[in-house]
């Protein structure tokens, strides 16, 4: 059963919206014992990773979820996370034996011995994509080299590149590049045939893996990109309202994967020491759209909140453009909890397979445990 509510009822906590993410990691060790440690995770990307950054940059709040009921689950506050809870990479980390990732631009982020999230809710791999509400790829790669910088200061050139090359660096982008123009008046389809905008996707992408190669990144795991137009938030722009996927979008979803996982084995082969882990998001998360009780889900295709049909109305607690919206009573039930986003329920089921690569997890060549823990 739902809970029909109203944004009037989201004025009650302004306060905690102000709290530090930094409360949620585990406490630091000393800075000394921080730069002995030999792993380090950098994250780009969206909102599949975004911890926070939005939090802090002057955008609206369709790209932000620093309100409740944002991280009730997990955190019981919102942290900036699309989510009821944790995310992939949150899960990635704690496997890894790390503390919690900080976004970037969090207030109080003085070491990144242990790596940092750049990751931003609605960006994409081209600058275009939602620009000037989003910190897109290209700046974010920005930002890693000012880490670069630091760490270099800190531990030499050597030791940094040590760091860097021993670090390994995740990736969710592509998806914002390929849903913006249905969901806003973008023409820029109709100026490009699907493989000539899925080239400038990828070419980007490709860009953004070189340049960190050559600060000394070897390692990489990515997500391929979901079957989009299945998209509470997509389905819902359906003329017909029939309740199948905007296909458009799911073909282009298709086209970026198959060019990802050319280059990827383009790139191990040209790239000395470079290694990737490449998750199979696309299938993985059909499955579970399709077959949701296989998997411990009651519901695979409409939201745990939101409001319309499938919750595919991105309004998800009163604070967007519709203020209306309805909120399931246990999100752990759901595949989706907002029009756009997963629940952490499934989030942890997809971190796992994506870290253990165990048969039947669409993994390859590497799982990410393989990357942070070489065998020896």
């Amino acid at each position: 059963m739902a809970r029909l509510i109203s944004s009037l009822s989201c004025i009650l906590i302004p306060t905690i919206l102000l709290f530090p993410t930094s409360c949620l990691s585990k406490t630091q060790n000393p800075e000394s014992q921080a730069a002995e440690a030999s792993a380090a995770l950098f994250i780009f990307g969206d909102s599949f990773f975004d911890s926070g950054n939005n939090n802090y940059i002057n955008t609206t709040t369709l790209d932000q979820a620093n309100f409740w009921p944002y991280g009730e689950t997990y955190f019981k506050f919102p942290t900036g996370r699309f989510s009821d809870g944790r995310l992939i990479s949150d899960f990635i980390a704690q496997y890894a034996k790390l503390p919690m990732i900080p976004p970037f631009l969090q207030p109080g982020v003085h070491q990144f011995y242990y790596g940092v999230n750049f990751a931003s809710a609605g960006a994409g791999a081209l600058v275009e994509t939602f620009q000037g509400a989003v910190i897109d790829l290209k700046t974010q790669l920005k930002y890693y080299n000012e880490v670069v910088i630091w760490l270099r200061h800190k531990l030499g050139n050597f030791e940094a590149k040590m760091r860097l090359s021993r670090a390994v660096y995740l990736f969710s982008i592509g998806s914002n590049d390929y849903m913006s123009p249905f969901l806003t008046n973008s023409t820029i389809l109709d100026s490009y045939s699907e493989s000539e905008y899925v080239g400038m996707v990828i070419g980007n992408l490709t860009t953004v893996i070189k340049k960190i190669y050559s600060r000394g990144g070897r390692k990489f795991g990515f997500l391929n990109l979901p079957p989009l137009g299945c998209f509470p938030g997509l389905r819902v722009l359906k003329p017909d309202k029939n309740g199948s996927c905007l296909e458009k979008a799911s073909m282009l979803a298709k086209l970026h994967n198959r060019a990802l996982s050319k280059l990827l084995v383009k790139l191990e082969n040209q790239l000395l020491g470079f290694k990737y882990s490449y998750y199979d998001l696309n299938s993985n998360l059909k499955q579970r759209m399709n077959r949701p009780a296989k998997y411990g889900f009651k519901e695979g295709k409409t939201a745990c909140c939101g409001t319309g049909q499938f919750r595919g109305v991105f309004s998800c607690g009163g604070r967007r453009i519709v203020k209306e919206f309805q909120l399931c009573e246990n999100p752990s039930e759901y595949v989706f909890w907002d029009s756009f986003h997963l629940t952490e329920k499934l989030y942890k089921q997809l971190a796992d397979e994506m870290w253990s690569g165990t048969p039947y997890s669409d993994v390859r060549p590497y799982s990410l445990k393989n990357l942070f823990f070489p065998r020896v």
